[in-house]
């Protein structure tokens, strides 16, 4: 089962000090708007997100090509997944918990 592309999402306290601190170790703004409280950042292939108050803890991200292949994994293994974002319908992501209940969102991007 191919996850795709790894990011990570976290949950910051003042985006201005958290985008200057990721500068400082060599990142780059690849997204994001700062005066909605959020930014994406790389470095090489690493890429952290970071949003101020925007969800309550941390997340793991994989973007693969093709998530219906990832949908029939996780329903053969019994993992319960949500398909819904603030109460809509995104038949390209799934959104769980590994057993120490750290959030991984599966999230397919169109490009």
């Amino acid at each position: 089962m191919e996850l795709g592309r790894f990011s990570v999402s976290l949950n910051v306290k003042d985006i201005k000090k958290s985008k200057e601190f990721y500068l400082s170790l060599g990142f780059e703004i690849v997204a994001g708007v700062e005066e909605q409280n959020w930014l994406v950042l790389q470095n090489g292939d690493a890429k952290v997100g970071i949003f101020q108050g925007m969800f309550d803890t941390n997340i793991m991200t994989f973007n693969p090509k093709d998530i219906a292949p990832i949908h029939k994994k996780l329903d053969e293994l019994g993992v319960e997944y949500s398909r819904q974002m603030g109460g809509q319908d995104y038949p390209k992501m799934a959104m769980f918990q590994d057993p120490d209940g750290n959030n991984i969102l599966i999230d397919q991007h169109d490009e």
